[in-house]
């Protein structure tokens, strides 16, 4: 028997909608599904002692499905008692699906939910306070995700603002910076999240044929109902093909799995543990471009995806996730700085942009990207404290009161649009740039390394950070808005707008092959 006395669910608060209007009550009979993310209880350094990512899945799966079992039994209980199924029971996920109709959902978890149009147009499914459990089931308890529907990211890409704009073929961009050209990333697959969009194979034939490359082989990984969903007109098309253009068109030979998922809290989470957790697709690397600032999040959306990305680490993935194109503020106008999640995820590769200037091939300046209301992200985190890996580095203090804590991002690379890409999105052609691109870039480049290594190289910011080799910095330039002196300087070892700096390809095969 489920205990009868509940408490809150640590980290469950949300405020009510915003920007928003009510609609109506959920109807009796509607039916929603939750998930629940348990909390952990194995240490994931265990696998380092296994080199493929699939013999490290397979080790902590059979491993979870024994440590977790009873933790899953007490939740299997609890739904029964309040009529509720279990849609999918992952232990290693961590996670357990409930369904049920909405009056026995609320009373489940002690909330109340709502139907909600936002100004711009979108219908979501709301909540506002806490969520409680009984109080055995919160005891192992990390998250209950997905009751709230409200959209918590944005993609991170910005249109050239001129039609005259030329931009450059993605690969032309990873010539630039010297990656290896004796690889393609066969035998690799790169992950890409994406909550909302989606691409078309005469996109995609167009695209890498102006790269005079033949097309990758792409599949597409629905999550909770997402879909491979292009309509023309949505930006979110053309953040997919970005990010599969840019990825593939660096490492062409590479296989591309686009997890789709609805934007949402739980949608976020469940997309990057399923990337992670895919023995079938089996990616190596992971490329996210979507993100808000950390105010944005409750802290138990924070905590399982978090989680999520420090299984990623454990399994071998290496995660690349752009850090945002609002500047330091990001977007928020409170008056200070904040930085994106999951960016700023000690578990994750934070990356910045750049504007570079190309004569004849090559790189001739460099600088950090702003143009004045729009640029690279980069900063100081308000939720986690400096990691282990740049704990060997001077981190300035937060432009808020002077914090010390997880610097945002780790590396960067082209994504102004004056000096965007070229992409094709529902049969047009056009420029793009954002940190969106920036992702992909270093998930492409990474695809190459892994070809040629015995390894995946994994999460290695504990051997880049320490390193003098492999990045060159960037020394110019700030990622502050036009008028404000909210934000951070370029220059140093590392820095609060392009990290360690853009990649050396040839000087990073040396160093971490």
């Amino acid at each position: 028997m489920v205990s009868s006395s509940y408490v809150e669910v640590v980290g469950s608060h949300r405020a009510p909608p915003t920007q928003a209007a009510y609609v109506a009550d959920l109807a009796d009979d509607e039916t929603v599904t939750a998930s629940l993310y348990l909390k952990r209880k194995d240490d994931p350094t265990d696998l380092s002692g296994l080199d493929r990512p699939d013999q490290r899945r397979m080790a902590l799966h059979d491993r979870r499905r024994e440590q977790y079992a009873a933790d899953i039994g007490l939740i299997l209980r609890f739904a029964r008692e309040h009529g509720l199924t279990a849609a999918s029971i992952e232990p290693e996920k961590r996670l357990v699906r409930l369904t049920g109709k909405a009056r026995a959902i609320e009373a489940a978890f002690r909330t109340h939910l709502a139907h909600y149009d936002h100004e711009d147009g979108h219908r979501f499914r709301a909540r506002a306070g806490t969520i409680s459990l009984p109080e055995d089931v919160a005891a192992v308890v990390e998250s209950v995700l997905g009751l709230d529907t409200r959209r918590v990211a944005r993609h991170h890409l910005v249109w050239a603002k001129s039609s005259q704009v030329s931009g450059y073929e993605p690969n032309q961009v990873a010539a630039f910076y010297g990656f290896p050209t004796d690889a393609t990333g066969k035998g690799e697959c790169i992950a890409l999240v994406e909550l909302g969009g989606g691409y078309t194979d005469s996109d995609t034939r167009a695209a890498f044929a102006a790269m005079g490359l033949k097309a990758p082989s792409i599949v597409a990984v629905p999550v909770d109902g997402g879909a491979n969903a292009p309509a023309p007109g949505n930006d979110a098309d053309t953040e997919v093909a970005l990010d599969i253009q840019v990825a593939g068109g660096v490492a062409p030979g590479a296989k591309i799995a686009v997890y789709f998922a609805p934007n949402s809290d739980a949608g976020f989470a469940d997309a990057i543990s399923a990337a992670v957790h895919d023995s079938k697709n089996a990616p190596t690397v992971l490329s996210i471009s979507w993100g808000s600032a950390e105010s944005q999040w409750t802290g138990q959306a924070i905590q399982s995806m978090n989680s999520a990305l420090q299984d990623a680490a454990s399994v071998g993935l290496s995660v690349y996730v752009a850090s945002g194109d609002s500047l330091a503020t990001d977007g928020v106008g409170d008056g200070e700085a904040h930085v994106d999640f999951p960016a700023s995820s000690p578990w994750a590769i934070g990356c910045g942009g750049t504007e570079i200037t190309v004569k004849n091939g090559k790189i001739i300046a460099e600088t950090v990207w702003n143009d004045g209301t729009s640029g690279t992200g980069g900063g100081i985190s308000d939720l986690f404290a400096v990691p282990a890996f740049q704990s060997g580095i001077p981190l300035p203090a937060s432009v808020n009161g002077g914090r010390q804590g997880r610097g945002v991002p780790d590396v960067a690379g082209n994504a102004a649009p004056s000096s965007g890409y070229k992409v094709v999105s529902n049969g047009r052609s056009g420029v793009v740039g954002g940190t969106s691109a920036v992702a992909p870039l270093w998930a492409g480049l990474t695809a190459l390394l892994n070809q040629k290594s015995n390894a995946p190289l994994g999460f290695f910011l504990d051997k880049l950070y320490p390193a003098s080799e492999g990045t060159r910095q960037i020394k110019t330039g700030n990622n502050k808005p036009s008028g404000s002196a909210i934000g951070y300087g370029a220059g140093g070892k590392w820095n609060a707008c392009t990290g360690l700096g853009v990649p050396i390809g040839t000087a990073l095969e040396q160093f971490l092959g």
